[in-house]
C-alpha cells in the first residue's frame, strides 16, 4: 500500500472504533470483526475477505502505540493538506522532494515496510497479520494449526504452525519469512491467538483455576469429594468440617505445564443452597437452627463498620 493511500483511509472507521478508545477496546472490537470476517467462516466470499483484509491492516497499526501516533499525526497533516497527493513541496515543514513517497526515504511501498521503521534500499516485504481461534484445552496442552489466511498478491495463502503449551489469550506469535514478498526477501507473519472461555477451568499464570459447587451439609459437616480435571482424571478433594464459602484448596502440579515451570489447579469452594426447601428437610434445618441458636455469625459486624 502506497504512503499515502495509508493516510487516505480513516483505519478507525474502518475498524469501527473512537480515536479516543484506548488498546482494549480497539483489541476487542478487532476481535469480534476477526471471528466474523475470517475466510474460514465467509466461505470464499470475496468482499468479505477484502474486509478482513482492511481490518487487519487497520489492526496492525492502531494496536501498536508509535504507529498510531505517526499514523494520527501524517493523516492530520494529509486532511490539512500540509500533505499534497501529488507531494511537490512540503513547504515550510521543511520536507523537500518530488514524490509523496520522499518522506519516508524512497519508493513507495507497502505500509509496514516503508512507512514504519524502513531506511534506502531494498525492502523486506509486508508483515501480514492473521487471527485464530482455538480451545482452551488447546491452549494449555498446544496444538499443531492449518492456517487459511486472506488471499494476499493475488493468491490465496496458507501455513501450518505449532500452537506453544501454556499460550495467553491474545498472544501473537511471530513466523520469520511467512509474510509478503519483497526485493530483500519475505515480511513476517504475525498470528494472534484468541482462546475461547471454557465452561469451568480459567487460569492465573501457570495456575488453573475451578469453583466446585457444594452443600452446606459437605460444608459443615465435612467430606470427600471428587473433583474433574482437565486432562480428564478425577482427583478427590477432601472438604474440612466448617469449611466456610470462598475458601481455596490446592491440588499441587495439576496446573498448566511450560518450559517455565508447572503451576497448580486452584479449587474455589462455593456453598450451594436449595431454592426451596419443605417437609423434612425444613423441619431438620429448623431444628438445626435452634440447636445452634447461640451461634451468631454477625456478632461483631456494628463495631467493624464503625471503626
Amino acid at each position: 500500500m502506497a504512503a499515502k493511500d495509508l493516510y487516505e483511509k480513516d483505519l478507525y472507521s474502518i475498524l469501527g472504533v473512537k480515536k479516543s478508545d484506548d488498546a482494549a477496546a480497539v483489541k476487542k472490537q478487532y476481535r469480534k470483526l476477526a471471528r466474523e470476517l475470517h475466510p474460514d467462516k465467509t466461505k470464499g466470499d470475496k468482499k468479505l475477505e477484502e474486509k478482513f483484509k482492511s481490518v487487519s491492516e487497520a489492526y496492525e497499526v492502531l494496536s501498536d502505540d508509535k504507529k498510531r501516533a505517526e499514523y494520527d499525526e501524517m493523516r492530520e497533516a494529509f486532511k490539512g493538506g500540509r500533505i499534497p497527493q501529488g507531494g511537490a513541496n512540503f513547504g515550510g515543514g521543511g520536507f523537500q522532494g518530488g514524490d509523496f513517497s520522499d518522506l519516508f526515504g524512497g519508493g513507495s511501498q507497502d505500509i509496514f515496510g516503508t512507512i514504519f521503521g524502513a531506511g534506502r534500499g531494498p525492502r523486506r516485504g509486508q508483515d501480514l497479520a492473521a487471527t485464530t481461534t482455538i480451545s482452551f484445552r488447546d491452549s494449555i496442552y498446544g496444538t499443531e494449526l492449518d492456517l487459511k489466511l486472506a488471499p494476499h498478491g493475488g493468491k490465496s495463502n496458507s501455513v501450518t504452525t505449532r500452537i506453544p503449551a501454556g499460550i495467553n489469550d491474545g498472544a501473537k506469535i511471530k513466523l520469520k519469512g511467512r509474510g509478503g514478498q519483497g526485493p530483500a526477501g519475505p515480511g513476517d507473519l504475525f498470528v494472534t491467538v484468541n482462546v475461547v472461555k471454557h465452561p469451568i477451568f480459567s487460569r492465573n499464570e501457570l495456575n488453573l483455576l475451578m469453583a466446585l459447587p457444594v452443600t452446606f451439609a459437605e460444608a459443615a459437616l465435612g467430606a470427600d469429594i471428587k473433583v474433574p480435571t482437565l486432562d480428564g482424571d478425577e482427583v478427590t478433594v477432601r472438604i474440612a468440617p466448617g469449611t466456610p464459602n470462598g475458601r481455596t484448596l490446592r491440588i499441587k502440579s495439576r496446573g498448566v505445564k511450560t518450559a517455565r515451570g508447572t503451576g497448580d489447579l486452584l479449587i474455589t469452594v462455593e456453598i450451594q443452597v436449595p431454592q426451596r426447601v419443605d417437609g423434612k428437610a425444613k423441619e431438620a434445618l429448623e431444628a438445626f437452627a435452634k440447636a445452634t441458636e447461640e451461634f451468631n455469625p454477625r456478632i461483631d459486624l456494628a463495631q467493624k463498620a464503625r471503626a
